[in-house]
């Protein structure tokens, strides 16, 4: 699609509708009942990328067998409520990726992991071998390269006047291209260093922990404050300096 045809969309706004009524247009599944689609609505504006897409994900290709096998994990992780049409989750993130990996047959297991969880890193390892995983893990300081060789200002670093080794999530996504792993899985990388490693990756990338430094690596926290804590992000521009 052109980019002067693009249209903008807004699935945000869907969420009074679930508040309201317990479902949304897309969800529904029955045309005469459901809620209607708010304006931005991506069905109405790109019907066409939806229809191509999920023809993508059928048939034997890698990306359906991905989409199946995640439709299947997403079913098994709830347990019915006897006498009620309620069910439970009953699998964490992490048993959901053993889940998927398990099903999609996966066996080297790439681990790209923050310096600042090595701890957490070797737990998940543990877990990985006692699944009967390969796990092979790279840090993101791996060459222990300086930041001022990426033309960072001395003045910029956490602890200016001190060598601080900068994260090389390129190299981190190569090393596991040429251990040829299965899958990878991001521990902790810092916000655009999980990016590069995304776009490096050859194998399939799935984040386990996403990186904040205050809330315990818990990002939604924020979400969860915006009536009180957070508030300030509502207020006005985040000052960055």
């Amino acid at each position: 699609m052109e980019k002067e045809n693009a249209v903008a969309v807004s699935c945000s706004r869907c969420s009074a509708v679930w508040q309201k009524t317990g479902t949304t247009n897309c969800w529904s599944g029955n045309p005469e009942t459901a809620p209607p689609r708010p304006g931005n609505c991506p069905a109405d504006g790109y019907a066409g990328v939806i229809e191509e897409a999920a023809g993508l994900l059928k048939g034997e290709s890698e990306d359906a067998r991905i989409a199946l096998v995640a439709a299947r994990v997403e079913g098994l992780c709830y347990q019915p409520i006897p006498g009620s049409d309620a069910v439970n989750a009953r699998w964490t993130r992490v048993e959901d990726t053993i889940a998927l990996a398990r099903l999609m047959g996966y066996q080297k297991i790439g681990i790209a992991t923050c310096i600042g969880l090595l701890e957490e890193c070797e737990r998940l390892v543990a877990i990985l071998k006692a699944q009967g995983f390969t796990p092979l893990s790279v840090c993101c300081k791996a060459g222990s390269i300086d930041k001022k060789e990426l033309g960072l200002k001395e003045e910029d670093k956490v602890r200016p006047g001190t060598f601080e080794p900068a994260c090389n999530p390129i190299a981190q996504a190569q090393i596991c291209n040429a251990l040829e792993t299965d899958m990878n899985i991001i521990v902790g990388l810092c916000v655009g260093h999980d990016m590069l490693f995304n776009k490096h990756s050859k194998a399939p990338v799935t984040t386990l922990v996403v990186k904040d430094r205050v809330t315990g690596h818990n990002p939604a926290a924020v979400l969860y404050g915006q009536n009180f804590y957070y508030k300030r992000l509502q207020k006005g521009p985040m000052v960055v300096e």
